[in-house]
């Protein structure tokens, strides 16, 4: 007789967040809405640092918080797993000062990230970018770029959530089709696989000034986008002391 195997996964409320680029009054902020989510686990898509005034303050609270985190592309490039030569000038300058500015512990945080995670007990994976080619950290925020997911589909998860565009996007996939849906709340359909971009937090760029976070329930299979405001004076403020680039502090306020 041959045995007979059910895969069975534990149900979960997932708090899932990327691109917090430093900025500690939203981080903050997001924190805080959380605790209204009764969350079981707290995973980070990446990018905790870069752009901001507050690296070592955001390290610190994400290494505290989150069950995992991923390797972001400003994460890669300030613990020296990337090449960064080709950013723009003010890119690499926030980035050598934060390299400068870590304290030993959270670089070697940095240097120990992965690239992707499966969660345990849940059809989830988590990357920052694109699950294709993965260390170049490719973009996913049209139905182009998609579909380039097509042949690698069934090494993908139910639902695959990522970073790095700092947009809220859904797409949704099964063989020769991709789907883009409005980013708002929704359920996860049978025959359909998932990507989901899902924001940025301490740096929008939909329009929407507020911090971006996400909420995975893996009993219902229902996919929730939050935003919470916080306090964009001071995060500006910090980054125009700290002699960044002015544009980091202002583009926050409109939310690009």
């Amino acid at each position: 007789r041959a045995d007979l195997y059910l895969l069975v996964y534990q149900t979960m409320r997932l708090g899932i967040f990327s691109d917090v680029h430093a900025n500690l009054e939203a981080l903050n902020s997001v924190i805080e809405a959380y605790r209204l989510e009764q969350i079981d686990r707290y995973y980070c898509l990446g990018d905790v640092v870069g752009y901001g005034a507050n690296p070592n303050e955001c390290t610190n609270i994400v290494r505290k918080v989150a069950e995992l985190t991923i390797l972001g592309n400003h994460d890669a490039a300030v613990a020296g797993r990337m090449d960064y030569s080709y950013y723009y000038e003010a890119a690499r300058h926030a980035l050598d000062a934060h390299a400068q500015s870590l304290t030993s512990d959270n670089m070697a945080w940095l240097r120990s990230l992965p690239y992707k995670h499966r969660v345990p007990d849940a059809n989830v994976l988590l990357c920052h970018g694109s699950p294709v080619r993965i260390e170049e950290f490719e973009y996913i925020f049209a139905p182009e770029q998609a579909r380039e997911c097509l042949p690698i589909l069934e090494q993908l998860s139910d639902i695959t959530l990522i970073g790095h565009s700092h947009l809220c996007k859904v797409f949704a996939l099964k063989p020769g089709e991709v789907r883009e849906l409005p980013a708002r709340d929704f359920q996860l359909q049978p025959g359909y696989k998932y990507i989901v971009s899902v924001g940025s937090v301490g740096q929008p760029r939909d329009y929407d000034n507020r911090a971006s976070y996400t909420v995975f329930d893996t009993e219902t299979s229902t996919f929730e986008f939050k935003r919470v405001e916080y306090d964009i004076d001071m995060a500006a403020t910090k980054i125009f002391e700290a002699k960044l680039e002015r544009n980091f502090g202002h583009r926050l306020f409109i939310g690009v």
